[in-house]
């Protein structure tokens, strides 16, 4: 057992799962391991009490004292069942907020997270951490306090019994414990190579299921099902496997434990009748002895496989501190202020801008959004749109650079003092578990229901949500899918007027709307813009005549800017985009 804490890995990890938990349960333990010295305790002198029960009434005849070792008798089990209620009590108590705290961490790490982590991280990984990691470390724990408390003072206290009772005898004991533990060993590094893999492997059931679920139009319309199903298939199996080859190794130990125990139980078995008979030892000596070795037995056997269950929950361990110990690719500075108010003008100063492993984006890019006024961003896919808003919001930081809000580098601006003052509405609608006022109501906490009202209506929402059964009680399905494309497009644009921030990110957000329905927009959108610092990102230019300006934007360089009849006669890039989307 105790080779385990040979790995100086595993001894950091576990000296900080144990700095991490001790400290804040302290008292629940204190409990627990308390009621276990007690159970330790009364297991041993149930072994001894055996004793004066064959020697006082077998052996002596001592009617008198019946009912002081009745008494007894009663009193150990009692102690010890009050003690086992106690024990366990308290570690289920412990254990279960063990795994509500590590997955309050997991989670709090992950959110704070920038963009960039979650492209390199696939979700199913998240949420096998996030659940299966949060498990593993109470079963570490609640192994060590077992193992190290419960069954090790356990087997102390009966060893104690045994020497007392019988020295010679027990010799016995430190005969057999090293062959049990030399046999354990043998099958450690196989154990946590199989955990490892099974780790893996449950990521991708989850992976697949959650593929299933989100892109289940697709499966079902290229006629995925057979694909999907055999990939669900080998990642059950593969899991199946791993646990069949981890409960084998495990089922090992039992033989070896069963055997080598047998042969030491007949062994004392056969050594101590030959005493009785020979008349060398009390007959309530051997039967203490004897049981004390039969108590022994069960402790002894959990202690030998601990190191198999340890060297399996300790993958787990590893994998949620990695997670924990993930640099943040994306951080507050330590000297991070909130923004002070301004008008609202975003200045991109020699920004350059790579995407992780990517080729430039933006290279020595200077753009100047005017406050209050209509920006929008138009030009050939890839041209760095879509990354500009990012870096407003902050989404990235420049590898080189500023990017200023009122002179104000937002680099070393708080992030929650920035994103108050944005309102975003991505082409990638993305609807919260719950209710159409639910999601409405995210844009601000505290609105009330005429505000999300007035905000849905300046949308052009306000009609289908009426109509719809409950209402603005209507439940929209998992990421909006009980709802159209373009009506979850139109409570994505609600949220975002009701949010009446100083500043309006649009990335497409008209893309999924129909023709009288955008038009109902850009009526919307012109008193929702008045005062406000807007940057729109359109393909279809007729959104963005009414913008103040218009910046064309190619291969990450500005290659034309002003308002749309200006663009049109200057003969550049506009104008054949715009001619090509008259096309017929």
């Amino acid at each position: 057992m105790f080779r385990f804490f040979r790995s100086t890995e595993n001894q950091r990890l576990v000296a900080r799962l144990l700095r991490e938990s001790f400290r804040e349960h302290r008292a629940g333990y204190g409990a627990a391991i308390l009621s276990m010295l007690v159970v330790a305790g009364m297991t041993a002198a149930s072994a001894w009490i055996l004793r004066e029960i064959t020697n006082e009434f077998v052996i002596d005849k001592r009617i008198d004292r019946v009912n002081q070792i009745a008494l007894a008798v009663a009193g150990i089990f009692i102690v010890k069942g009050i003690a086992n209620f106690v024990q366990a009590y308290f570690m289920s108590r412990v254990g279960n907020a063990i795994i509500a705290d590590r997955q309050r961490k997991i989670y709090d790490r992950i959110l704070a997270q920038g963009i960039e982590f979650y492209h390199s991280t696939s979700s199913s990984d998240l949420i096998t951490r996030m659940t299966n990691n949060a498990q593993a470390a109470r079963n570490v724990l609640d192994l060590i306090v077992t193992s190290y408390v419960r069954d090790l003072v356990t087997l102390v206290a009966l060893i104690g019994v045994m020497v007392w009772q019988q020295p010679a005898l027990s010799l016995i004991c430190f005969v057999v414990g090293p062959l049990a533990i030399y046999g354990v060993n043998r099958i450690l590094k196989r154990v946590r190579k199989f955990a490892a893999m099974e780790f893996r492997s449950v990521g991708q059931i989850v992976q697949v299921m959650q593929e299933t679920a989100i892109g289940v139009r697709v499966v079902k319309s290229f006629n995925l099902e057979g694909l999907m199903r055999k990939r669900m298939y080998r990642a059950v199996a593969d899991v199946e496997d791993r646990a069949n080859n981890i409960a084998a190794l495990e089922a090992v130990t039992s033989p070896v434990m069963e055997t080598l125990a047998g042969l030491a139980i007949a062994g004392a078995v056969m050594v101590s009748g030959l005493l009785v008979l020979q008349g060398g030892q009390m007959p309530g000596n051997i039967m203490a002895f004897i049981a004390a070795l039969l108590l022994a037995y069960e402790p002894a056997k959990r202690l030998a496989r601990v190191r198999i269950a340890l060297e399996s929950g300790i993958v787990g361990v590893r994998m949620m501190f990695q997670l924990a110990d993930e640099p943040l690719t994306l951080a507050e500075k330590p000297d991070a202020r909130p923004l002070l108010a301004g008008p609202g003008e975003i200045r991109f100063d020699a920004v350059s801008f790579a995407y992780q492993n990517g080729p430039p984006v933006l290279e020595g890019f200077d753009l100047t959004l005017a406050p209050g006024k209509m920006t929008a961003l138009v030009g050939p896919s890839g041209g760095g749109k879509s990354t500009i808003l990012n870096l407003i919001m902050r989404m990235y930081d420049p590898k080189s650079g500023q990017v200023l809000l009122d002179g104000q580098d937002i680099s070393h601006a708080t992030l929650a003092s920035l994103r108050e003052k944005i309102a975003y509405v991505s082409q990638d609608t993305f609807l919260f578990a719950g209710t159409i006022m639910h999601n409405i109501r995210l844009g601000r906490e505290g609105a009330t229901d005429e505000e999300v009202i007035a905000a849905a209506k300046a949308a052009n929402a306000h009609d289908f949500i009426v109509a719809q059964a409950k209402g603005y009680e209507t439940d929209v399905g998992e990421n909006g899918g009980l709802l159209s494309g373009g009506q979850r497009q139109r409570i994505s644009i609600a949220r975002a007027m009701l949010r009446n921030a100083e500043i309006l990110l649009l990335d497409e957000a008209t893309s999924a709307l129909d023709a009288e329905s955008e038009a109902l927009f850009r009526d919307a959108l012109q008193q929702l813009t008045e005062g406000r610092t807007t940057i729109v990102i359109a393909h279809r230019l007729s959104t963005v005549h009414q913008a103040d300006t218009i910046v064309v934007l190619e291969a990450g360089k500005v290659v034309e800017s002003g308002p749309h009849r200006s663009l049109l006669k200057q003969g550049g890039l506009y104008q054949k985009l715009y001619e090509y989307q008259l096309m017929p």
